[in-house]
């Protein structure tokens, strides 16, 4: 009794937090397991109902209900709008929908700070409600436990209409069989927009009647979808009722686990999440055809060239066989009579980019050369996503980590005297593929969303553990001071901008010059035969569980050299340097440059750090705006990056690389039709023959 009557009011507490994410779960599941929609924006589309709540209260029982109608309806609204900016995404997968809607979410967040102030708003409720009851000899808000109430009528009113009601037999059918609804008679369209504003006005109505306890200020959002996500993945999207609970037990583990066990809590609700995805992956089957590569949907730029070279043909590139050479006797093979002009065509970019790289210290003033060598830390960060979305068809919002390995490594390296580049960045990099090999088999097993929330878990939980070993990350004051690195034994310690970021320049150049012969080399074709025919590999006999745990030890091995990088040009690191934003910045860069080109993930990071940190320095005060924006039209006008624009459309693995029959870089395959200028039939090898009884790789 004596247990029960000390952690009352945290428990209490804890059931009123609970159901509080409950309603704001409800629609994220609804969105996700009805529209479809990975809404990353739902905490924004929470904020909306918040502030429009606080902004009309004013302790009145008239001013509650007003800021309830307002609130639920501005976010009704900007659901149904999200889902309009969804619906060209259809085809693309939940990748293209993550990115859009974190932008959506950056935009509207500056835009709420802008119109109700960066300060954190009071809200006034009526007077009956501001006051406390007795609970059990505890005195307890009165509010709280009438939120309580609420709550739990919600959860009984929504499970009536979606298992009693004709509306509910209609969202249910938009799950499960769309072309069953519509031969009913009833628009699929029509119903996920229905849903996608059903999702939006449970988020602001939760915003409203939470803003007393959860008061709307900077940074809510973000708590509120993260927890939200841990909600959805525990309790899944069958059932309002394993939601509920799974909420409550979320909002006891926030309450009551901070004063029961407060080393553990901040660990508990991400390992949790992980630890059920990764149990629900082992039971699923692996994927079967291509696991990687999302679906692409039209693309304007592609569209466009594909035009133009219909209408303006051009004459074929001569081809030769080799076996009908005078004197030749050999199989059947083909070569291009100018091989070294495509080999020109492919290098030129790098070399272009190596030689403004090079220049740049002339260039540019101090302060935009440490942004250029933050930019190449980022960028390999970048790389490594490449490595593993593009290539190991993994998508991650995890790759944070192992960078965050990195980064930590070398800055207590060089407080304890390891101040040599070199050997901070070989440490470093084995620190971090230590790291990646033990969370490993956590991911490979995984694919497509699963793969995503494994990822973020992880991430998230490496953040609890920055936060919280202060011995070794400095905490939240992150870590500032060290030595400065040499760039070789015996030299002096580098502080002036341009030898950082020439020393960054350096060890980017190796970094990317080591993956790039790697991902061509045949250990990288089997890589990439593995994200584009995973069944066919197996049946082959290949380990493709071994390839893809050696392609997550060597992307977070390259993810740790980039978090080396960035504490030695930074020289300071703080946990916003290794968190969730950073991974999105990353993911966001590989989208920019075309999911398996190296070069233009390192052309997206820079593209990012410029507009986060340079042109938002003319615009102060609204570079998540600018980021927002930077989403939103990569993800509507560069579907596949900008090795599309070089390669007509495609961002498939390189050439020479398999996959399977309809992804993009699969044999036979082009995505585009065939137009008069392409290369004719003649011109490409047959594939090779298959001896007789066995399977083809």
């Amino acid at each position: 009794m004596e247990l029960l009557d000390a952690h009352l009011v945290p428990a209490v507490d804890g059931v009123a937090f609970g159901l509080l994410l409950f309603v704001v779960a409800a629609g994220l599941s609804l969105a996700f397991g009805t529209a479809g929609v990975l809404n990353l924006s739902h905490g924004m589309l929470y904020a909306i109902g918040a502030y429009t709540g606080a902004e009309l209260s004013d302790g009145t029982w008239g001013g509650l209900a007003l800021g309830l109608a307002a609130g639920t309806a501005a976010a009704c609204v900007a659901g149904a709008g999200l889902s309009a900016a969804t619906a060209p995404l259809a085809r693309r997968g939940h990748l293209a929908q993550a990115l859009l809607t974190f932008g959506l979410a950056l935009i509207g967040g500056d835009l709420l700070i802008q119109f109700f102030g960066a300060d954190e708003l009071p809200v006034r409720v009526p007077d009956v409600l501001d006051s406390s009851v007795t609970l059990l000899g505890h005195r307890y808000p009165a509010y709280r436990l009438c939120f309580i109430v609420m709550a739990v009528l919600l959860a009984a009113f929504g499970t009536w209409v979606l298992t009693r009601t004709r509306m509910g037999a209609a969202v249910r059918a938009a799950a499960d069989d769309p072309q069953m609804l519509a031969a009913t008679g009833h628009n699929p369209r029509a119903v996920h927009t229905g849903v996608l504003a059903a999702a939006g006005a449970l988020a602001g109505a939760a915003g409203v009647l939470g803003a007393p306890i959860i008061g709307p200020g900077p940074g809510t959002s973000e708590n509120v979808l993260m927890l939200s996500l841990v909600v959805v993945v525990l309790g899944g999207l069958r059932s309002l009722w394993a939601t509920f609970a799974a909420a409550v037990a979320v909002g006891e583990v926030q309450t009551l686990g901070v004063s029961v066990a407060p080393e553990l809590a901040p660990y508990l609700l991400f390992a949790a999440m992980a630890a059920v995805l990764v149990l629900r992956s082992r039971f699923a089957e692996p994927a079967g055809a291509g696991h990687g590569s999302e679906a692409s949907g039209p693309d304007p730029v592609a569209r466009l060239r594909t035009r133009l070279a219909g209408r303006r043909p051009g004459p074929k590139r001569p081809s030769v066989r080799l076996d009908r050479l005078p004197g030749r006797k050999s199989s059947p093979q083909w070569v291009n009579r100018r091989p070294g002009r495509a080999a020109w065509w492919q290098a030129a970019p790098l070399l272009v980019l190596l030689g403004v790289l090079i220049a740049l210290p002339a260039l540019l003033d101090a302060y935009s050369i440490s942004l250029a060598g933050s930019a190449l830390a980022l960028g390999l960060l970048a790389v490594s996503v490449t490595v593993l979305t593009g290539y190991a068809g993994l998508p991650t919002l995890g790759q944070t980590a192992p960078f965050a390995v990195g980064a930590y490594a070398t800055a207590n390296l060089a407080d304890a005297g390891w101040t040599v580049g070199p050997v901070q960045i070989v440490l470093s990099a084995l620190a971090a593929a230590v790291f990646a090999a033990v969370v490993g088999p956590a991911v490979i097993r995984a694919r497509g969303t699963t793969v995503l929330m494994i990822t973020l878990a992880i991430g998230e939980l490496t953040g609890a553990v920055v936060n919280q070993l202060k011995s070794v990350t400095g905490g939240a004051d992150g870590l500032v001071g060290f030595p400065a690195t040499q760039a070789l034994w015996g030299g002096e310690g580098m502080l002036e901008e341009s030898e950082l970021y020439n020393y960054a320049l350096v060890v980017a150049v190796v970094a990317v010059a080591l993956t790039l012969l790697v991902l061509r080399s045949p250990a990288g074709k089997l890589l990439t035969g593995t994200r584009g025919a995973e069944a066919r590999m197996r049946a082959s006999g290949h380990p493709v569980g071994r390839y893809l745990l050696v392609a997550h030890v060597c992307a977070g091995a390259l993810a740790g050299v980039g978090g080396s990088l960035m504490v030695t040009v930074q020289q300071y690191l703080s946990p916003a340097d290794v968190g969730f934003e950073i991974a999105a910045f990353a993911l966001l860069a590989v989208v920019i440059g075309g999911t398996t080109s190296v070069i233009g993930a390192l052309l997206g990071a820079g593209l990012i750090v410029a507009t986060r940190d340079w042109v938002a320095g003319s615009w102060p005060g609204h570079g998540p705006l600018l980021l927002g924006v930077l989403f939103v039209a990569t993800v509507y006008v560069l579907p596949r990056g900008l090795a599309g624009l070089r390669g007509g459309g495609q961002s498939g693995p390189p050439s020479g690389t398999t996959g399977a029959p309809g992804t993009p870089g699969a044999p036979g395959t082009s995505g585009q039709p065939k137009t008069s200028d392409a290369p004719d039939v003649q011109d490409q090898p047959p594939p090779a023959p298959t001896p007789a009884g066995k399977a083809s790789p």
